[in-house]
């Protein structure tokens, strides 16, 4: 007789919760006491990345699949909005970080190695999903061989703003053919030729500018969490490098206020 399905067992628990291993000593008992509030905390990030591929991966499907006869609107502003929610959560989660002083994050911190979240492969994908390409980044993941296979499905794949633009033609919009000539090898650029059309969705249809204003929010919201990230790394180690090498809180600055949408934020001057 099977066993009943409970909490614990649908949840996985008893593996979840192995999941935390100290580096800073042999067990909980005698490791440094921050040491799992930083494992949680980039392990919850990494579950979240997760799940907001999955929901990439369905905005996605829902922009491809959409036909004047088969609208698909109202579902792409629902996964948008879950993203948008899941984004607000991530900010607050660096108010938990930033709760570790200096000191005690050092006391553990030489114990990381090589590790860093700049070898992230999920933030990759997603940074991938987004248009910000760059081929030089799978170097990172050279020892993982099912990040890699998905990194370079990313870039092979169109990213979601070539998808959005292939929907507002579906939907009666003239945009030019060339703009889907899209490199997956190079960031997108911004694309001047789509933004009469861009206007014209923000003075004609609501539907579709709610979609654009959702897209907007996304943008601002992944500016947000990159500029909280910025900040809670100079607050823990200043100026130092970060670990593995990477070059800390002087790179991630370079990260700033780079739009992954430019063409929605440069229409404001014309509406």
């Amino acid at each position: 007789m099977s066993q009943s399905l409970t909490y614990s067992s649908y949840l996985e628990l008893e593996p979840l919760l192995k999941l935390q291993v100290p580096r800073s000593g042999e067990t909980w008992d005698d490791a440094e006491h921050d040491e799992l509030l930083f494992i949680i905390i980039h392990q919850v990030y990494e579950l979240w990345f997760k799940q907001t591929l999955h929901e990439m991966d369905l905005m996605a499907e829902l922009l491809e699949t959409h036909r004047p006869e088969n609208d698909k609107t109202a579902k792409v502003r629902g996964a948008l909005k879950r993203v948008l929610t899941i984004l607000k959560t991530m900010v607050g989660q660096v108010d938990i970080l930033e709760t570790m002083t200096p000191i005690s994050f050092n006391s553990f911190r030489t114990r990381l190695d090589e590790s860093s979240g700049f070898q992230s492969p999920q933030f990759r994908e997603l940074e991938f999903m987004l248009g910000n390409r760059r081929r030089s980044m799978l170097k990172y993941h050279q020892d993982n061989p099912a990040a890699l296979e998905r990194l370079q499905r990313r870039l092979d794949e169109p990213p979601i703003y070539q998808l959005f633009l292939r929907f507002l033609s579906r939907s009666g919009y003239d945009i030019p053919e060339q703009v889907f000539d899209f490199d997956p090898e190079q960031p997108i650029i911004e694309m001047p030729e789509v933004r009469p059309e861009l206007i014209k969705i923000y003075k004609n249809d609501d539907q579709l500018t709610q979609i654009c204003e959702r897209l907007v929010d996304f943008d601002e919201g992944l500016q947000e969490w990159r500029y909280r990230h910025v900040k809670m790394v100079e607050r823990t180690i200043g100026t130092k490098p970060g670990t593995g090498g990477s070059p800390g809180a002087e790179y991630l600055k370079k990260t700033l206020f780079q739009p992954v949408f430019p063409d929605f934020w440069a229409i404001r001057a014309e509406l």
